[in-house]
């Protein structure tokens, strides 16, 4: 994130130019909430070995059945698979479900969200979803089994569904077309900040304590953000002109000549009131219905690169290569890498273009998954691979770079750009919805593959999602750098 200045910040730039600071400060409050779906996605990587049993390599025949064997100490106490006292343990099922039910909450909620955004407005929706994040932590601070913890990640599913739609779309329509990139790229680069967050904290401390300190995060999104103003296409729709010059006033400075921009958003805003046809246009028209393929390729492939089976498996995966790095530092190594690509990604962005980004992404993902793919099928032939042991590890990082540089953040900056005023909210919600199915059905999937058929063929699965992915951005993507929703439009419905 490029941090404002003293010039941004105290010196109004002068010639009717904006003042881009109170920008920054806007998307970095909506961006909150992508922290705390950060810290919610990574909540499982460090919580839920303190709440398994463990398992052994044991016989079904001594009654063992898959290997799970509970331990209780001379008081009666449990032990996790960690070798650590616990008040409760999670079964192989209870596990899986408390993994899983998140992208459940996320499917149910998005819709409704987009529906209350466009009626309400983005500003309270934003404000209204501190209310199911601080709820699941609580609820897992005071768990006492499996129901209140499970019960807790499907609220928390809730809350980060209706962020993924509600933040992008505050944060695309604040932003002056000169930096809709950079800002942008703030949700991904946040979530990747809770990522990484609760990966430090959570590696050296117990699940309830990290739940606690992740729970001053709700509030402090509601602290931060109420004082942020409501987006002017928003107040424009609703007729509220002189709302919306104020709000456009404060973001974009006192010096500012709104004149032409205000026109513009009210010419977008009667274009989208004097349509008919609802959702059923999105669908039958070229440009809308062009834009949600877009969309949901982008989020197809995001998912379908396999990046939350690296996430979600990291611990497993660097034992399956053999590394002596301890877990929690890969993990850390892993969160670290991908902060610092995404920010990368926000500064370069308005420079280098979208596609571009996108096309590294899926080029270079998808030869770091075919290397690991070999790697892991020469090991299971029994090859000698001391000598090149850190290859599986300069290639998640690789793979995490380039994720993070290009399908890690454009999706999600790119739902909010590609379509006009009167679908944004619809379309946003139907595109977190697939997008959340996708991770539902990737993080359920991608254990029984590593089970069914090796490690190495799901990533060979995954590459070759990449290649697809390759066609499909080179013809289908439009560049939207330095355009105008007006521009994008044209574009799609093929009047460049």
């Amino acid at each position: 994130m490029e941090k404002p200045t003293m010039h941004m910040l105290s010196v109004q730039e002068k010639g009717g130019q904006t003042r881009q600071a109170t920008q920054y400060v806007a998307a970095v409050a909506a961006a909150i909430g992508a922290v705390i779906a950060g810290t919610i996605l990574a909540w499982t990587s460090p919580a839920l070995p303190q709440l398994e049993p463990m398992k052994l390599n044991v016989n079904a025949t001594n009654g063992t059945g898959d290997g799970t064997v509970i331990f209780v100490n001379n008081n009666g106490t449990l032990i996790n698979s960690l070798g650590q006292p616990a008040e409760f343990l999670l079964d192989t099922k209870d596990s899986s479900l408390a993994s899983s039910i998140l992208a459940i909450g996320a499917l149910i909620v998005a819709l409704p969200v987009g529906y209350l955004a466009q009626k309400i407005g983005r500003r309270p929706t934003i404000l209204l979803l501190a209310v199911p994040f601080m709820l699941n932590w609580l609820l897992i601070i005071f768990a006492n089994g499996a129901g209140m913890l499970i019960a807790a990640r499907f609220i928390a599913g809730l809350g980060t569904g209706g962020i993924c739609v509600a933040a992008p779309m505050y944060i695309g329509e604040i932003a002056e077309t000169s930096i809709r990139g950079s800002l942008g790229a703030f949700f991904q680069l946040f979530l990747t900040v809770g990522i990484l967050f609760t990966f430090v904290v959570g590696g050296w401390t117990h699940w309830r304590t990290l739940s606690i300190i992740s729970a001053v995060l709700p509030p402090l999104l509601v602290i931060v953000f109420w004082w942020m103003p409501e987006t002017p296409q928003y107040l424009l729709g609703k007729n509220r002109r002189r709302e919306a010059e104020r709000a456009l006033r404060w973001l974009r400075g006192p010096d500012a000549d709104l004149t032409a921009e205000l026109e513009d958003m009210q010419k977008e805003v009667d274009n989208a009131s004097r349509q008919s046809g609802g959702v059923r246009r999105m669908f039958t028209e070229r440009a809308p219905r062009t834009a949600f393929v877009c969309s949901l390729g982008l989020m197809f492939f995001q998912q379908f690169s396999g990046i939350n089976a690296v996430i979600f498996y990291t611990n497993q995966i660097f034992q399956s290569a053999g590394s002596n790095i301890p877990p929690a530092i890969a993990t850390i190594i892993v969160g670290v890498v991908q902060t610092i690509a995404t920010y990368i990604s926000s500064l370069l962005i308005e420079r280098a273009g979208r596609r571009i980004l996108l096309l590294q992404s899926c080029i270079i993902m998808g030869i770091c998954l075919i290397v690991l793919g070999v790697y892991f099928k020469m090991q299971e032939s029994g090859a000698a691979l001391a000598a090149v042991g850190w290859l599986p590890l300069v290639c998640l990082v690789l793979f995490i770079i380039s994720f993070s540089m290009g399908f890690g953040p454009i999706p999600w900056m790119m739902m909010a750009e590609l379509f006009p005023v009167e679908y944004r909210g619809t379309a946003s919600g139907i595109t977190v919805i697939v997008n959340w199915f996708l991770v539902f059905v990737v993080t359920l999937c991608f254990p029984l593959m590593k089970n069914a058929i090796g490690i190495y063929s799901c990533f060979w699965f995954f590459a070759g999602f990449m290649v697809v992915c390759t066609f499909f951005v080179f013809f289908l993507i439009p560049e939207t750098k330095g355009k105008t929703v007006s521009q994008i439009q044209a574009i799609l419905a093929g009047r460049r």
